[in-house]
C-alpha cells in the first residue's frame, strides 16, 4: 500500500488476523449450532479480549525455516500466524544459549544464541514480530546451574587462587563429606581430574553455581537485564527452588525456603529497577505449601504441579478429588502474600513429563476433556507444543520431546531424514551433529523439523496438516477454548468459587467469578451420561446454557445434563 509505513503495516496485519481468528471461532462455534439449546448465547464477535494462554515451545522440535532438520528461532517467527490463530498470548521458548546438549539446559554463554537456532538478530525479529502480533516472549533463564563446559567452571576447577573458585561450591574448601545424596536423588558431588569435588544437583555436566557468593548474584541479574534490554518480556525460571535446595535433607527446609526467597526477590529488585513490567514463572515442582514463600515479592507465577496431576488424574480415570476448595484455599493464601499479584500458572503438559495423551491411551475424547478442564482453570495457562492435537510421548525424554508434527507424515522412522540435524541423544554426551539434512521438495516450506524420529507420534491423523479446519478436531477445540477465555472475564482473570452442592461421582462443578461476572462450569470425567441438579441460589442465578462441548448437553429446571466426557458453562 502506497504511503503505508512499517509500524502500519504490521498493525493492519495484526488487525486481519484478529479478524481471520475471529471468523475461525465463529466458524467452530457455528459448528456446534445444533448441540447447543437454544438458550445459548455464545457470541463470536465477543471473542476480542485476551485469553492469557501461554504456549511452551520445545525450540529444537518446533519450526525448521532452513532444512537442516532442526528447530529455529526463524522458523518460530514463521508459524506466529499459526499461533495467534490458536489465540495464545504469550510464548516460552526453552534454553536458546549455546550448549552441548539437545535441550539446552547446561549453558555455556549465557549473553549467547546457539547458532544452531539462529542468530541475535533473528531472534530480536522474533521478539519484534511476537510483539505485532500481541503475543509476549519469556526466555528460558537456567540459573541453578552452568554445563560443565563453561568457562566459568574451567576456570573455577583450574585452582583454589582462581577469581571464580568460589562461584562454585567444592567440597574440599569447605571441608565437606561427598557422601550426601543430591535433592533429585542422585550423586551430589562430583570429582574432576585433582581429586575436588564439586556440587552438581541433577548430574556432573551441570555444576551448582554458589549464590552465597555476591558475584554470581550480580551477574544473574546483569544476564537478566541484558535479555530484558534485547526485548524479552520475562522468564521462565528454571530449577527455581534447587538454587538453595541441593541435598536430599534439605527438602521442606524453613531455613533453605527463606534463602531461595531472599535471592529471587533480590533478583526481582535487580530487574524491576529498570523494568518493573518483568514476569517471572518459576519452575518449583512442589506442593502449594511449600510454594508459598517464593510469591512474596519475588515470581509473578509458578507451575502447579498439584493442579496438574489432578486434571491429568481426573482425566485420565474418571474421578477427582475436590480441587476447587483447595484451589479456592490456596488461592487466598497466595493472594495474601503477594499482596494480591500472585498468578497461577496451570498446565497439563510440559517437557519433562510423560504427555497426557500416552496417558490416557490416544483417547481423543479424554483429550478434549483435559484440555476443556485445564482452560476453565484460574491463572494463566500453558499449553505445551503439539499438546493442542493429541502428540504423545512418555518415558525417555526424547519421547516427550518429538518433532512438532506439521504435517502428515511428520518426522516418521522409516524417512530417510528422521534423525537428521541431531545432537547429544542424553545429558552428558557431546554433539554429535551438525545437522545437513536435506529437506524434501514436498515438504518445503512445512516448518517440519526432524532432528529426532517420531516413534511415539506416528499416527497422521494426529498433525496440524489432518486437524486444521476439522471442526470436530482438537486442534479445533483447543482454538474453541482459548477463544472462550478471550469472551469472558470471569473464565480468564476470575477467583474459583466451590459450588453449594457437592456434584454427583464422576463430575466436577465450580464457579468461576469476576465482580463483573460470574459463570458455573461443569465437567463429566466418565464416558456415560450425567446430570447435575444445581442447588435453588445456582438454579435463579445460571439460567443459560453459555457453551456445551459436545452434542445432548442441556439445562432444564435447575438441572444440567452432561454428556460423556462433556463440558459444559453456564451464564
Amino acid at each position: 500500500m502506497q504511503g503505508e509505513t512499517g509500524a502500519d503495516a504490521g498493525e493492519r496485519g495484526a488487525a486481519v488476523r484478529k479478524l481471520r481468528r475471529i471468523v475461525t471461532a465463529a466458524a467452530a462455534v457455528g459448528a456446534l449450532g445444533s448441540l447447543l439449546v437454544s438458550c445459548s448465547t455464545v457470541k463470536t464477535e465477543d471473542a476480542k479480549g485476551p485469553s492469557g494462554v501461554y504456549y511452551e515451545i520445545f525450540v529444537r522440535s518446533f519450526a525448521d525455516s532452513n532444512g537442516d532438520g532442526i528447530g529455529d528461532i526463524k522458523g518460530i517467527e514463521q508459524k506466529l500466524d499459526y499461533l495467534e490463530e490458536l489465540g495464545v498470548d504469550g510464548l516460552w521458548l526453552t534454553p536458546i544459549q549455546p550448549s552441548p546438549s539437545y535441550h539446552g539446559y547446561d549453558v555455556t554463554d549465557y549473553y549467547g544464541i546457539n547458532p544452531q537456532f539462529g542468530t541475535m538478530d533473528d531472534y530480536k525479529s522474533l521478539l519484534a514480530a511476537a510483539h505485532k502480533h500481541g503475543m509476549k516472549v519469556l526466555m528460558d533463564l537456567v540459573v541453578n546451574h552452568t554445563s560443565a563446559e563453561h568457562p566459568w567452571f574451567a576456570a573455577s576447577a583450574s585452582g583454589k587462587d582462581d577469581a571464580h573458585r568460589n562461584w562454585y561450591t567444592w567440597a574440599e574448601d569447605r571441608g565437606l563429606s561427598t557422601s550426601a545424596m543430591s535433592a533429585t536423588g542422585g550423586e551430589a558431588w562430583h570429582a574432576v581430574g585433582g581429586g575436588d569435588h564439586y556440587l552438581g544437583t541433577f548430574w556432573s555436566g551441570m555444576p551448582d553455581l554458589n549464590f552465597d557468593e555476591p558475584a554470581v548474584r550480580a551477574e544473574m541479574i546483569k544476564i537478566g537485564n541484558y535479555w530484558l534490554d534485547q526485548g524479552v518480556d520475562g522468564f521462565r525460571l528454571d530449577a527455581a527452588k534447587h538454587v538453595y535446595e541441593d541435598f536430599k535433607s534439605q527438602a521442606n527446609s524453613p531455613a533453605v525456603a527463606k534463602k531461595n526467597q531472599a535471592w529471587w526477590q533480590e533478583f526481582r529488585r535487580g530487574l524491576t529497577a529498570k523494568h518493573p513490567d518483568v514476569y517471572l514463572v518459576g519452575e518449583v515442582w512442589s506442593s502449594a505449601g511449600a510454594i508459598v514463600p517464593y510469591v512474596k515479592n519475588a515470581l509473578d507465577s509458578t507451575f502447579d504441579f498439584d493442579l496438574s496431576d489432578w486434571i491429568r488424574d481426573a482425566a485420565a480415570k474418571g474421578t477427582a478429588s475436590d480441587m476447587p476448595s483447595r484451589l479456592e484455599r490456596t488461592s487466598e493464601i497466595f493472594a495474601r502474600e503477594s499482596g494480591g499479584k500472585y498468578i497461577d500458572a496451570p498446565f497439563l503438559d510440559n517437557h519433562d513429563r510423560d504427555r497426557f495423551m500416552s496417558l490416557a491411551g490416544g483417547d481423543v475424547a479424554k483429550g478434549k476433556l483435559a484440555a476443556a478442564m485445564l482452560l476453565t482453570m484460574p491463572g494463566r495457562p500453558f499449553v505445551y507444543y503439539g499438546e493442542e492435537f493429541g502428540m504423545q510421548g512418555a518415558g525417555a525424554d526424547e519421547r516427550k520431546r518429538e518433532p512438532m508434527r506439521w504435517t502428515k507424515s511428520g518426522a516418521d522412522p522409516d524417512s530417510s531424514q528422521a534423525g537428521e540435524g541431531r545432537t547429544n541423544a542424553g545429558e552428558g554426551q557431546s554433539n554429535a551433529g551438525k545437522g545437513g539434512a536435506i529437506r524434501e521438495p514436498s515438504e518445503a516450506g512445512t516448518g517440519q523439523t526432524r532432528w529426532e524420529p517420531s516413534v511415539a507420534n506416528t499416527d497422521p491423523a494426529v498433525s496440524v496438516e489432518a486437524q486444521d479446519g476439522e471442526a470436530g478436531s482438537m486442534l479445533s477445540r483447543y482454538r474453541e477454548l482459548i477463544a472462550l477465555r478471550g469472551q469472558s472475564a470471569a473464565l480468564r482473570d476470575g477467583a474459583i468459587v466451590p459450588v453449594a452442592a457437592e456434584p454427583p461421582a464422576g463430575t466436577v462443578a465450580f464457579i468461576r467469578a469476576t465482580a463483573e461476572e460470574r459463570v458455573y462450569v461443569a465437567h463429566n470425567l466418565t464416558a456415560e451420561p450425567k446430570t447435575i441438579a444445581l442447588d435453588a441460589e445456582s438454579a435463579k442465578a445460571y439460567r443459560k446454557l453459555w457453551y456445551a462441548s459436545e452434542s445432548g448437553a442441556g439445562l432444564k429446571e435447575g438441572t444440567i445434563t452432561l454428556p460423556a466426557y462433556g463440558t459444559v458453562i453456564l451464564k
